[in-house]
């Protein structure tokens, strides 16, 4: 079924009025807060905070009307394809009736644990599997050329509003979609084989009660320009909004660093880790010069393919030519 303007509407007004998605209206209120504090905490008078939050060079600016195209747009695009891709219960299922076969007995794990623990190890194993896997495909939209053709979409923002977090490319939002069922899917099915009935998922409003929390603690400051900073010792632990404006900065110092979403532990790990100077950055995007027509839906949208085209194919006429010369040499030899 052709998906309809009330379709649309209904998506596009869950993104907002859903508590269990980042750009929930209270959580956009809550980090307005808590920006306020920061804003008085840096000695500046809260009278002109509504000013400076409420910008038109910020709203209105050409990064930020593309923000909202690409939201509008991508909306219909994944009413399209949800029917299409694959589902953490589709996945779940799967991987249950392969444990069967596997392993002959289905056993019993955890008979004698408190009846709390096992939903808490449940919640704590999906959040820390959800956020290892965003920092892992991350990294790798940002090391493999062909993925950062797509992942620089995001990265293309000139000015910062909680609503880019949702500037992807359609590609890299099918990738996270996957990503998403993969890590639910594992979570789902290897618990309720091993643990049966008790598997539970702790809540708050809809959310895993961490993810919650994060949103809590105003998220939606990471794609703004409030330079929240933890303190140094605090950022080697949690990714900090000014730690992830240090992600998005254009300079090739910042470049490929703090994938990470929650945690900072996944980039001290990969030595990719780099706590927030006292200093914001001055510029965003992927170059530090605009670039005629960065901006335009069809340069986001159409680009990357050619992009990820041009270095498909370097790739092949690379690995062609180096098959012919080991073929070449083998021939003198032989």
């Amino acid at each position: 079924m052709m998906p309809g303007f009330n379709d649309v509407l209904s998506s596009l007004t869950t993104t907002f009025l859903d508590p269990s998605k980042r750009v929930f209206v209270g959580y956009l209120f809550l980090a307005a807060v808590i920006g306020a504090l920061v804003w008085m905490a840096q000695g500046r008078s809260w009278r002109h905070y509504p000013r400076a939050v409420l910008s038109r060079r910020i709203w209105w600016s050409p990064s930020a009307r593309a923000d909202y195209q690409i939201l509008v747009i991508n909306q219909i695009l994944f009413l399209f394809l949800a029917p299409w891709l694959l589902s953490h219960l589709t996945l779940a299922t799967w991987l249950f009736e392969q444990l069967h076969r596997w392993i002959d007995t289905r056993p019993s794990v955890g008979l004698g644990w408190p009846d709390w623990s096992i939903p808490i190890l449940f919640t704590l194993s999906l959040f820390l599997l959800d956020d290892f896997a965003r920092f892992w495909i991350h990294r790798l939209m940002h090391r493999v050329p062909w993925l950062w053709a797509f992942h620089q979409v995001h990265h293309s923002a000139r000015v910062l509003t909680p609503l880019t977090v949702l500037r992807t490319h359609p590609i890299e939002g099918v990738l996270f979609s996957l990503r998403s069922a993969v890590v639910n899917g594992v979570c789902i099915g290897g618990f309720v084989f091993f643990f049966d009935s008790r598997v539970d998922l702790v809540l708050v409003v809809g959310s895993n009660v961490f993810v919650f929390l994060f949103n809590l603690a105003g998220s939606n400051l990471r794609h703004t320009h409030c330079y929240l900073r933890y303190p140094a010792w605090l950022e080697r632990w949690l990714i900090s909004p000014a730690q992830h404006q240090v992600h998005h900065s254009a300079e090739p110092r910042h470049f490929d660093r703090n994938f990470g979403a929650v945690l900072a532990i996944w980039d001290r790990l990969y030595g990719s880790l780099l706590v927030s100077e006292p200093t914001a950055p001055k510029r965003f995007g992927v170059t530090r010069r605009r670039r005629p027509g960065e901006q335009k839906l069809v340069t986001l949208y159409g680009s990357p393919f050619l992009q990820a085209a041009r270095v498909i194919r370097r790739w092949v006429s690379v690995r062609t030519t180096t098959i012919k010369q080991v073929n070449k040499e083998g021939r003198a030899h032989g």
